[in-house]
């Protein structure tokens, strides 16, 4: 029997009466599933949902960087991680996903995660945005042995992928909060469990995302960015006081921000359950699944207006069958999911023998527990990631001084929960020994962020490198900061489809690109007028690409902005809503020009990568050459219609925003037409027809992620004609027209390499 053979029955063998019988059997028919793909028996876009739906991903391999820059691996990006012939190695390791309902995790958990890393993995462990853990660098054909190790201490990575329903994310501090309605702690668990491989679920066309939040003001869990959100309510009459949930719907950030719609003031806990049952159901039957772009739930509640949808729900919900697991479930929903740690603990130090970095930590990453003499420790994981050794000894603080309790949050870090106000200082010293003691969490220099072009094959700039860089430097001026710059969020994203939140930052950032002197420079959108607080609130709209290496100066520039000139704006967003779009455009408009190479070669290369985005001479003719920059004058025509178009959504001139968007979509449109065509007609219905002939139908425009997506926004909105908009249709056609004019200029670079490669083959 082979090494491999050997490994395999080792854990099965091992693990037989740990498994849950029905995980053991579908572990066991993902193992033979891949066996067969392995040897070419079964067709990969099958296996590749199979896969997902394990919460297995493939990952780029572009660059083996890390965001310190040292190479993890020497790996060359194959076409396809996850496709072999009967006779090749799988060579090219993938992303794997698990799930951690409401960020809970327990200390044996925590190890047997730190195991897996170490063995598996690259030894790093990276916390989500949905509370989830990721391990990167994983051999698929662990895969199996890994999901049966996870099983062994309850956690399990299916669905945490794929076109199902996600991990249900709730408030890290559930249950301890001192602003709480109560503890939504037992509710979320019970929604996980309860659509965890669900019959009626397993018919998506997109995955749908589930949140829970005790209060309406705080982030907590961000209902308004959901699929599906509750938020606890109460009620008394005379029979009492009766829990239950304020009910949002349709909400979601990904290329186009969607504000979620009250579905109902209340809904008494026992319905939570078959209201989400009957909302699937609707979802599952009626959402779109030919067109993935629109799959999401927020577009099925677009296309039938939220009153026919709940009419719908209802429906649903009358001729559902009594199914006892909703009582059951909810009835296990005690008042409190954690009880008070039991017996006292012996003397612990002082706070003058921790040093004078206590109090600073101390300040940021230490809140008081609404239960008195317990307080809330958070562990700021830069990048959210910490390593098996810092995995392990975070498990040992957790069983010593958190009641053997961890939770991690969207912000990605982790939360201790009921350590005494005592056993801070040696808790602190505890982090200290472990690495984990860095003060800021919450703060300014608390950045999320997604993997970006470190892991994922949709990055386009370094997310990771240019957080890293910018935590670096505030918390290095962590002391020179005005108190009200501290309080700043900043998210980072490496593409369009928010990951990293960029939608609900103070300042937000995704991740583009420029072709400049025919060079791919990495930039960055700016998008301000997010808000954070009241679960996500309110959206961000970007006001300008600004290259990547200038972006730490955009931070300061807004910062000092925001300290100097905010008068009465109690928040960020309320200043840059004070000053309007063209005023914050223009305090950074400097800032957008790229310096030549000789001026400024840093500007070529991205954030801990040192190779430069450059590409060969083009070798084009002069006649081509005036086509290329005329289409350059067009394509920045374009950004300027689109902002004008949100300086005009800011004056509440909807139509007019609308009608703008749309003419700088065409604009776009036309630049391109340019470059087949030099004399385009300019009248919109030539336009419109030239483009789809000459790029869509030919798929020119198309990428290898979005496809065609893009371009239907074009289409979908000049077919609809004018009329009266209202402000979130405006909103929307805005977002998609920044979106189109991105695809754009990314479909002009690849020409411009095309043609550069048929010159040099000349």
């Amino acid at each position: 029997m082979d090494v491999a053979a050997e490994k395999k029955l080792k854990w099965k063998d091992a693990l037989a009466d740990r498994l849950d019988a029905g995980l053991a059997d579908e572990i066991d028919a993902f193992e033979t599933q891949l066996e067969l793909r392995q040897q070419d028996k079964l067709d990969e876009k099958v296996f590749a949902e199979t896969r997902l739906r394990r919460g297995v991903y493939g990952q780029r391999y572009d660059n083996g960087q890390r965001h310190d820059g040292v190479a993890v691996r020497a790996i060359e990006f194959p076409s396809s991680s996850l496709t072999k012939g009967p006779d090749t190695a799988w060579d090219a390791p993938g992303m794997q996903r698990i799930k951690i309902p409401f960020g809970g995790v327990t200390p044996e958990q925590l190890e047997v995660l730190a195991d897996l890393a170490e063995e598996y993995s690259d030894g790093i462990l990276h916390v989500t945005t949905r509370q989830d853990f990721q391990l990167h660098f994983i051999h698929i054909e662990d895969t199996p042995d890994l999901m049966r190790r996870l099983g062994a201490v309850g956690i399990t990575s299916r669905e945490a992928c794929g076109n199902t329903v996600r991990n249900v994310t709730a408030c890290p501090i559930a249950g301890v909060c001192r602003d709480e309605i109560f503890d939504v702690t037992p509710y979320s668990l019970a929604m996980a469990d309860f659509l965890l491989g669900h019959p009626d679920a397993q018919d998506f066309g997109r995955k749908f995302k589930v949140a829970f939040s005790g209060c309406a003001g705080k982030a907590c869990a961000l209902v308004n960015m959901h699929d599906l959100g509750f938020i606890a309510r109460e009620r008394s009459d005379e029979n009492g006081t009766r829990r239950g949930f304020e009910a949002w719907v349709g909400g979601g950030l990904g290329t186009i921000p969607y504000d979620a719609k009250l579905f109902e003031e209340f809904v008494p806990v026992e319905e939570i359950l078959p209201l989400a049952q009957a909302i699937v159901r609707v979802f599952a039957r009626l959402g779109e699944k030919r067109n993935r772009a629109r799959a999401r739930i927020k577009f099925l509640i677009a296309k039938l207006g939220l009153e026919e949808f709940k009419r719908l729900v209802e429906e649903e919900r009358a001729v559902l069958r009594e199914d006892e697991g909703w009582s059951n479930w909810v009835d296990g929903a005690t008042a409190e999911f954690e009880s008070e740690p039991a017996g006292p603990r012996g003397e612990v130090g002082a706070v003058a023998d921790v040093g004078a970095e206590y109090g600073r930590w101390a300040r940021d990453n230490v809140q008081v527990q609404r239960q008195q003499g317990y307080s809330v420790a958070t562990v700021m994981l830069p990048l959210g990631d910490m390593t098996s050794r810092q995995a392990r000894q975070l498990a040992d603080l957790g069983s010593e001084y958190a009641n053997g309790r961890l939770r991690t949050t969207v912000e990605q870090n982790v939360v201790l929960r009921w350590v005494r106000d005592g056993d801070l200082p040696a808790l602190y010293l505890g982090l200290v020994a472990a690495g984990l003691a860095m003060a800021g969490a919450g703060t300014i220099s608390d950045i999320t962020v997604c993997p970006g072009t470190d892991t994922c094959k949709l990055g386009i700039a370094s997310s990771r490198g240019l957080t890293a860089e910018l935590s670096r430097r505030l918390r290095e001026a962590d002391d020179k900061l005005d108190e009200s710059i501290r309080g700043l969020h900043i998210k980072v994203s490496g593409c369009f489809n928010s990951c990293g939140q960029h939608h609900i930052a103070d300042i937000g950032f995704y991740g583009v690109s420029r072709k400049v002197a025919g060079t791919t420079v990495p930039h960055f959108q700016v998008v301000l007028g997010g808000q954070w607080e009241s679960n996500g609130g309110s959206y961000g709209l970007a006001v300008g690409a600004v290259p990547s290496r200038a972006i730490p100066s955009v931070v300061e520039r807004l910062s000092d902005a925001y300290v100097t000139e905010r008068g009465d704006a109690r928040t960020f967003n309320e200043f840059i809503e004070s000053i309007g779009k063209k005023k914050a455009r223009a305090l950074l408009e400097d800032l957008m020009p790229v310096p030549t190479y000789e001026d400024g070669p840093e500007f070529y290369s991205d954030w801990g990568d040192p190779r430069e985005f450059t590409m060969s001479d083009l070798g084009v003719g002069e006649c081509a050459g005036e086509v290329v920059a005329k289409t350059d004058f067009d394509l920045a025509e374009a950004e300027r219609q689109v902002f004008d178009a949100q300086v005009l959504l800011d004056d509440k001139d909807f139509d007019g925003a609308d009608q703008t968007a749309l003419q700088s979509m065409l604009e776009a449109a036309k630049g391109l037409v340019r470059l087949e065509n030099p004399d385009p007609a300019e009248d919109p219905d030539s336009i419109v027809s030239e483009f789809r002939s000459r790029f869509y139908d030919t798929e020119l425009f198309f990428d290898r992620f979005a496809g065609g997506k893009f371009a239907q926004y074009l289409f979908h909105r000049y077919e609809q004609g004018s009329g009266d908009s209202s402000g979130e249709q405006a909103r929307r056609v805005v977002e998609e027209a920044r979106l189109f004019i991105e695809a754009a200029h990314a479909c002009h670079g690849r020409m411009l390499e095309k043609k550069a490669a048929e010159s040099q083959a000349s």
